[in-house]
């Protein structure tokens, strides 16, 4: 990736976007970032070694690609300062902000914007993310390139072709390492009322949450093909399993899934009204 880049806010997203850019091999002197508080600026520019504003139209001004990295609720005010800039210079506009929809970014900006809007989700902070992208119909095959080489730099990307769908993928990804560690939490906690040191728990569960992971990843088979691999019949994760699922355990998934699909579709409407 050659183009000069501004990041709309100094954030921890955007931090691990610069990190891993950079990482990737991405000069220095094309990134650039801005934020209303000096000390994150400066605490940026110190670990990075990128250039920092407090002005987001000048560092906008100088870039091929804005990446829009505040927080939702201020991101109409942004949106707006930044249009007359955009319509100008017309770069790639890529948005990481949750819950904000490219109808509602396209009037803020002035309208007729090359826009991808991103969901990607905190372990992306570790360069480990999952982020989905959605493309507005005036991006290019080439910008699509470059934002999904950008968000590639922390972690997997994935597209999808129907907007609506980011309300399911913030229900999947955008919160579901929470779901995960709330079943880590779980085990621990079980595993020390069957008289396991709280330390021994800890690291075991940890391990465990991760080769399983990694199994997964590098394998071809589906999670249901590896389960039955390691579930001999008559024992003991047979029966542990059969208890997993006596509890209704699918149901309370596809239940806290809808209930996060139908917040996030809630919280839309919020911050567009707003």
């Amino acid at each position: 990736m050659t183009n000069h880049i501004a990041f709309i806010g100094a954030g921890n997203m955007a931090g691990a976007l610069i990190a891993g850019l950079i990482a990737d091999g991405v000069p220095v002197e094309r990134i650039i970032a801005t934020d209303p508080a000096a000390d994150k600026c400066e605490a940026l520019r110190a670990a990075t070694g990128i250039r920092t504003l407090q002005d987001n139209r000048a560092a906008a001004a100088v870039a091929d690609i804005v990446v829009l990295a505040v927080k939702p609720q201020i991101i109409r005010e942004v949106a707006l300062e930044l249009a007359p800039q955009i319509q100008a210079t017309r770069p790639l506009v890529i948005s990481i902000a949750a819950g904000v929809r490219c109808d509602s970014l396209q009037a803020w900006l002035g309208g007729r914007v090359a826009l991808v809007r991103t969901m990607p989700n905190t372990p992306a902070m570790i360069q480990s993310g999952a982020t989905v992208l959605y493309a507005t119909p005036l991006v290019s095959d080439a910008q699509r390139e470059q934002a999904e080489s950008l968000m590639r730099a922390v972690g997997l990307t994935q597209w999808i072709d129907d907007e609506l769908l980011m309300d399911a993928v913030t229900a999947l990804s955008g919160s579901g390492p929470a779901y995960y560690f709330l079943v880590m939490e779980a085990m621990e906690a079980a595993a020390c009322e069957l008289g396991l040191p709280p330390q021994t728990a800890h690291l075991l569960t940890l391990q465990t949450a991760f080769g399983a992971a990694r199994m997964a990843l590098e394998s071809s088979d589906p999670p249901q093909t590896l389960r039955a691999r390691v579930t001999s019949p008559g024992g003991t994760t047979e029966r542990a399993l059969q208890a997993l699922e006596q509890g209704g355990l699918r149901d309370l998934f596809r239940r806290a899934l809808e209930a996060a699909r139908d917040r996030s579709v809630e919280l839309s409407t919020d911050i567009e009204g707003a």
